[in-house]
């Protein structure tokens, strides 16, 4: 009886696992179907955890995060006009030059110029780019706050490479009649919400919102997070992407140079997040010594990978909450410090890229510095900028002591409307289904 027993619940056990194994391979044969679905779900998981700093360069074959394309439907967006409408819209549409340029070389590092409205700025910053060795090898992106048609038009005129434009479709530019942009009931200056019954909160120093100051710190937040999390050129994109901006002068040598500095960096500088092509302080030219330097991250031709992205964006929070309008202090005041090590860049000790801003956005250069005023612009460029000058053998120069804002910073200000922090976080929740950045 009992060896009967055995006999019977082992082909009871054999035919359960025969089902098993069935059921097993119907739930394989859905997911093989659903491949993009599978891989996107694993990313969804993998994103969330926290990851060691890793440079990708290094990683071989990764499995890259996708990400939701259409806007998170919890969002509690501004309703948008017509022109904002059409401009997301616009977004969608795939890169121009295609028949020029069908294919971007493999190791190819993306580049985003983000610009506002200073046409004659855009027209030396593209100019620049035109020169620069291996250009029409990548795809370049432009990001306007915005919608200027003359802006439009000088990008519509390049034809050096693939190019995207994407306009940022909650610009307080393409507002008019309210929040993002003037609303009629806002409060201004220093006024007082309860006596004068406008809608506003002041910042720390007592002042409303300006809605073309706000616009640069979102227009800068909306831009990372559609670049990094939503555009199908660059979403799976693993690499390092170079940011630029309208008034930055790039030298001819500038691409070839950051391609070896990504090269260089985990051997070089593993502890190095980023890499730049010019140094944090935009009035120097470099050191000119025969090593790479080691420095806290510039804000003039900066580059990082996704991975870094990824901690950047963990910090939501901290990045929407900071009451300074500006993007890069806010960075420097509170993101960067919150990692809990020191966020230093690589870069050579020439510069490849200069800052001639002077006018209209950014004041206060020296008369002797370079600067685009009736449109002029009188930027130096010898030799050696024309040619890679980096080095493989050269070691690294870390610059530990440097000048920046101490623990205990508060922001400048011009960014304690409750209603732009809000906005802000909703750009970081656009392309997904939970909450981040501990919001």
């Amino acid at each position: 009886m009992a060896a009967s027993y055995r006999k019977a619940r082992l082909k009871d056990l054999a035919f359960f696992r025969l089902i098993l194994i069935g059921v097993l391979g119907i739930v394989l044969l859905v997911l093989l179907l659903r491949t993009s679905s599978f891989i996107d779900l694993i990313s969804r998981y993998s994103i969330e955890a926290d990851e060691p700093y890793i440079d990708s360069t290094d990683a071989g074959s990764v499995l890259t995060p996708s990400y939701n394309l259409l806007l998170n439907n919890s969002l509690k967006l501004p309703t948008q006009n017509k022109l904002s409408i059409s401009l997301e819209n616009r977004n969608r549409m795939p890169p121009r030059n295609l028949d020029l340029f069908p294919t971007l070389a493999k190791d190819h590092v993306v580049i985003v110029l983000y610009v506002h409205n200073r046409p004659q700025y855009l027209r030396a910053a593209v100019d620049s780019l035109s020169r620069v060795t291996g250009i029409s090898e990548t795809l370049l992106i432009v990001s306007h706050d915005g919608y200027f048609e003359e802006m439009n038009k000088i990008v519509d005129g390049i034809k050096f490479c693939q190019v995207k434009q994407i306009f940022a479709p909650y610009s307080p530019h393409i507002f008019a009649d309210g929040f993002p942009g003037i609303s009629p009931t806002d409060c201004k200056d220093k006024e007082n919400p309860t006596k004068k019954k406008c809608v506003g909160t002041p910042d720390q120093y007592g002042n409303h919102r300006s809605p073309k100051i706000v616009s640069l710190k979102h227009h800068w937040w909306w831009m990372m997070n559609t670049v990094w999390d939503s555009l199908n050129e660059t979403r799976r994109h693993s690499g390092h992407i170079l940011f630029i901006e309208e008034d930055h002068y790039i030298y001819p040598n500038a691409y070839r140079n950051l391609q070896l500095l990504i090269k260089l960096k985990p051997k070089r500088c593993p502890h190095c997040y980023a890499a730049n092509l010019a140094p944090w302080d935009v009035k120097s030219r470099g050191e000119g010594w025969d090593s790479l330097i080691a420095e806290r991250m510039g804000n003039v031709g900066y580059s990082f990978n996704r991975t870094v992205w990824r901690k950047i964006h963990k910090k939501a929070k901290e990045f929407c909450w900071f009451d300074d309008y500006n993007w890069d202090i806010t960075m420097w005041a509170t993101v960067y410090p919150s990692f809990g090590s020191p966020v230093y860049s690589l870069r050579a000790p020439r510069t490849s890229a200069v800052h001639f801003g002077k006018c209209g956005l950014h004041q206060g250069q020296g008369q002797k510095a370079a600067c685009l005023d009736n449109g002029s612009l009188n930027i130096a460029v010898d030799d050696i900028d024309k040619i890679p000058n980096i080095k493989s053998d050269w070691g690294v120069h870390i610059l530990k002591h440097q000048a920046g804002y101490q623990p205990g910073f508060r922001g400048w200000g011009g960014w304690g409307d409750t209603r732009d922090r809000q906005l802000c976080l909703q750009f970081a929740r656009m392309y997904f289904s939970s909450n981040v950045g501990g919001a």
